[in-house]
């Protein structure tokens, strides 16, 4: 296990390091991330490769030790299948300074572990930081044997024999009383905590979604578990308006989440900055107004750069699948250019508008797959939210000049994007077993029933 350390530097060395002057200093310690204060701009550092050229990435730094972060993370969720590619994103990610790799058992049914594994173990161990999870969301996984089984499982897959960082995932559904049946009362939180102090777990923490008082039931007992990272999601759009996506009521915006890890001294890893890739399809309005700002950005290096602004993260996820994502997230973080506090004020604006536009907030993480009725769920949201921005969603006024052109151009599309008519929206019956495993908490069939509606 890491040494704990004091890793505080002088002020002309953080400058030096950070390669800037003491006025531009001044300038980004004092901006307002919607109201956060970036407090510990000191902890960004960009180290050297001592063989080749400078690594121009932005670390953080874990609190109570000596390691240093990459602020991009690598998300794993979505690999392309094939083993070569996978080790060709890594290759280039590492070389250029990201190092820390986000897993799941439940991820591609155990295949991102073992392609994690196999493209990071051609690397010293010293390079990376592997994270995974504790996937026990199914009941028949709660036992202690089940659990621990999936914890070993991992460590195999992911060929270590320690891991970094290790997370409770997906704590909230259920509320406190699930989270107690699936961590506490089978005993596996006491054998983790155990492997955290033998070395074997190296930092312990949860990923939430859901219910708020799960949460907060956690971060209120931090005094006993020393948590030492939260994963929350976190998007200049979550930050206020998480609470009314999907038009149900939810708990906590990311602004609350954030704000309470802040307080309590742990550090944030952010999921879905880019809200599953939502932020990068805008509409033609709101990329307008981005562009006329910084015009040689991309929407989702905007969303990128106000989520790294924050000082109390330690990493930022992006689920990159291919080569071309890994090429630009790297130069975004190479090294981050926080957002200016009129920049801020412009993406409350801009999250302020969107939030009045009815899309459907799915990040396409396929939890709630497969249907048992055949429904791509993913696949008629993520038309249905396009068709929007192309402005050819006919909307309900259905005495609007354009109503019925509209209405063609979208039924045409739909059935270009969904070829096969078994998995269309027509086929829900209404089961709702995907209510529970859907960490955005859509009411899905009403969802669905929507773009039956719009077809019909």
């Amino acid at each position: 296990m890491e040494k704990k350390e004091n890793n505080s530097m002088g002020r002309r060395e953080f400058l030096r390091r950070l390669g800037i002057g003491t006025g531009s200093a001044v300038a980004m310690m004092a901006l307002e991330p919607f109201g956060a204060l970036a407090r510990n701009s000191r902890k960004l550092e960009m180290p050297s490769d001592k063989n080749d050229e400078p690594i121009r990435m932005t670390y953080r730094v874990q609190h109570g030790s000596n390691i240093q972060v990459s602020l991009l993370g690598f998300g794993m969720m979505r690999l392309p299948n094939n083993q070569d590619e996978v080790n060709e994103m890594v290759d280039y990610a590492i070389a250029h300074g990201v190092n820390y790799f986000d897993t799941a058992p439940m991820y591609m049914g155990g295949q991102s572990e073992v392609l994690m594994g196999n493209a990071l173990s051609r690397h010293p161990r010293e390079k990376y930081y592997v994270a995974t999870k504790m996937s026990n969301q199914n009941r028949s996984l709660w036992a202690f044997d089940k659990a621990k089984e999936m914890y070993l499982k991992s460590m195999e897959r992911l060929k270590v024999d320690y891991i970094d960082y290790y997370l409770l995932h997906a704590i909230g559904g259920g509320g406190v009383e699930n989270l107690k049946e699936r961590f506490l009362d089978n005993k596996i939180l006491d054998f983790l905590l155990e492997e955290r102090k033998a070395g074997r777990i190296r930092h312990l923490g949860f990923s939430y979604h859901g219910d708020v008082s799960a949460f907060d039931w956690l971060l209120d007992h931090q005094e006993e578990y020393h948590w030492d990272f939260v994963q929350i999601q976190m998007n200049y759009l979550d930050w206020r308006h998480a609470s009314i996506r999907g038009g149900r009521r939810h708990d906590a915006d990311a602004e609350y989440l954030y704000n309470k890890c802040e307080k309590t001294g742990v550090q944030c890893v952010i999921m879905e900055p880019l809200r599953g890739g939502a932020l990068t399809r805008v509409s033609e309005e709101v990329e307008k107004e981005l562009r006329a700002v910084r015009p040689d950005d991309s929407m989702a290096r905007w969303a990128f750069r106000w989520v790294g602004s924050h000082p109390n993260i330690l990493t930022t996820l992006s689920g990159m699948n291919r080569m071309e994502h890994v090429v630009e997230n790297v130069e975004t973080f190479s090294p981050l250019d926080p957002c200016t506090e009129a920049e801020n004020a412009l993406l409350a604006a801009v999250a302020d508008k969107v939030a009045g536009v009815p899309k459907i907030p799915c990040t396409t993480c396929e939890y709630c797959m497969p249907c048992p009725y055949g429904v791509n769920i993913p696949g008629n949201f993520a038309y249905y939210n396009e068709a929007f921005d192309k402005n050819i969603l006919p909307l309900p006024e259905k005495s609007a000049a354009d109503y019925a052109q509209r209405k063609q151009l979208f039924a045409d599309g739909y059935a270009k994007a969904l070829t096969d008519t078994n998995t269309w929206a027509k086929k829900c019956q209404d089961c709702e077993e995907c209510l529970s495993k859907c960490p955005q908490q859509i009411r899905i069939p009403n969802q669905l029933a929507r773009i039956v509606e719009t077809l019909r």
